[in-house]
């Protein structure tokens, strides 16, 4: 199944399924994995760890960046589906038209109150390039509310007249005038939350749509002219079966999306799943199946012209999520709302995961009660770890160049030393600067000669699908190296 963390909004999943030749996978993801709630900066870090100047100066450059991201988390839903543990607020049967909706208007007041008390650096002067409206539906919420939210950015960071704008989507909530109304606040980018095209899976489920829905949802994305548009699909569905995975990828690549999401169900344990499933035994399909599931999105998507660029993310030449790109190059970035993480200056903060106490911290940040740079204490083997998790996730893969600069070229060459199997066996990748594939064989005589390994090597990637479906264990492989 997947491991997976909330963080900015954004679902970070781990393919928990390997091959009959390999031992079992942590079932439960390494703690490193895990997002921190890091009461402290970097250059604290830094200037705690006996490193040299250069190393000092590489850190810097990777993170403390200022941030042209920001997620805004809408936790409405009209009802929380059997696998979902986010944040969210539960409409019940209220019409998801509706303008007055008392809970809506209040979460947007302190919303748009968080925002405006947020603090920002003294030499802030980079205008937001992306926003992400996350839920929960977002399209639940008014487009005239979602102004306030776009309205009260853009007088506090700016936003760029390019920004690529996000906003998740559920078939159902939403017809052509509200879609039209969000594209004229500059939404252009939709994300819609399909999850099956199989009626029986989505009761299952939870979901508050059906297959028709779906159909409608994807004929007003077309008749709206929207360009960019992205569908997420679930595989290891309770009772899923190969042909209805394919079914449902087959649909949605005739539908012809520029970008897919395509996730492994993470059985959570405060979820209604949770209570009714046990991860690898029936009626949810074998790590075995799953691995079949996910090669065959690989292969389809692959063949339908779509870049498999992250490990649960597909798109056209072009079409990268560039916010989500964000999260994969660790680069820093603003979140607001219910239960949200931001990554700031090297710190990952989260807002409160309940809604009375999201309102208090709200308080607290506007009368100056909140700061989360106190008693900090991060090393820099949290951001070496944080750095191989992420990289890993993507094609690009993990530079060997700059993680040398930042954490020495001792820890590269132990890496190397660690994948060697796997190089071996293909699920390591080796690449050079231009990155043409290093073989097998010439990556060992590169590594018997020591120093000749950070000469030649300027990445490491995971194949595909291979590798990616062994990325738990890989990833904690460097995790032992980083962390002994």
């Amino acid at each position: 199944m997947i491991n997976a963390y909330f963080a900015g909004g954004f679902m970070f999943a781990f393919p928990n399924m390997l091959r009959s030749t390999f031992p079992p996978i942590f079932t439960v993801f390494p703690s490193k994995a895990k997002p921190r709630n890091y009461l402290g900066t970097i250059i604290t870090a830094i200037s705690k760890t006996p490193q040299t100047v250069r190393q000092n100066a590489a850190i810097e450059n990777i993170f403390l960046q200022q941030p042209t991201s920001a997620y805004v988390h809408l936790p409405f839903c009209r009802k929380r589906c059997h696998y979902c543990d986010f944040p969210i607020v539960a409409l019940g049967s209220a019409s998801p038209q509706a303008d007055d909706d008392p809970r809506i208007l209040n979460y947007i007041d302190f919303l748009c109150r968080e925002i405006k008390a947020t603090p920002t650096p003294s030499n802030h002067k980079s205008p937001l390039e992306t926003v992400f409206f996350g839920g929960g539906t977002p399209s639940l919420v008014p487009p005239r509310l979602v102004s306030l939210v776009l309205d009260k950015l853009d007088s506090k960071f700016g936003v760029c007249s390019d920004a690529e704008i996000s906003i998740e989507m559920d078939p159902g909530t939403f017809d052509a005038a509200k879609l039209n109304d969000l594209m004229k606040l500059g939404v252009n980018r939709v994300s819609l939350g399909v999850q099956a095209f199989q009626e029986e899976l989505l009761k299952s489920c939870g979901r508050a749509h059906g297959v028709q829905e779906i159909h409608e949802a994807i004929d007003i994305v077309g008749s709206c002219g929207v360009e960019n548009w992205s569908v997420d699909l679930i595989s290891s569905l309770p009772h899923q079966k190969p042909h209805m995975w394919e079914q449902s990828l087959s649909l949605t690549i005739q539908a012809k999306p520029t970008h897919f999401s395509v996730y492994d169900l993470q059985v959570e344990q405060d979820t209604k799943f949770g209570s009714l499933y046990t991860a690898g035994e029936f009626p949810l399909p074998s790590d075995n199946q799953s691995a079949e599931f996910y090669k065959m999105a690989s292969e389809m998507l692959r063949n339908a012209g779509y870049e498999h660029y992250e490990i649960s993310s597909y798109c056209k030449s072009g079409y990268q999520c560039k916010h989500n790109y964000t999260y994969w190059i660790n680069k820093s970035f603003y979140a607001f709302g219910l239960g949200s993480a931001s990554y700031l200056n090297g710190v990952r903060f989260s807002r409160p995961r309940k809604l009375k106490d999201y309102m208090g911290y709200v308080q607290n940040l506007e009368n100056g009660l909140v700061n989360c740079c106190q008693d900090s204490k991060v090393d820099t083997q949290d951001i070496a770890t944080d750095v191989v998790m992420l990289s890993l996730r993507t094609a690009r893969g993990l530079d060997l160049k700059s993680f040398g600069k930042a954490f020495g070229s001792s820890t590269v060459l132990s890496l190397c030393k660690v994948y060697k199997p796997h190089i071996e066996s293909g699920h390591v990748v080796c690449l050079d600067e231009q990155r043409r594939k290093i073989e097998a064989e010439e990556f060992r005589s590169l590594l018997s000669e020591g120093d000749k390994v950070n000469e030649v090597l300027a990445y490491i990637r995971l194949s595909d699908p291979d590798g990616f479906l062994l990325s738990n264990e890989l990833i904690s492989l460097a995790f032992n190296v980083l962390t002994p």
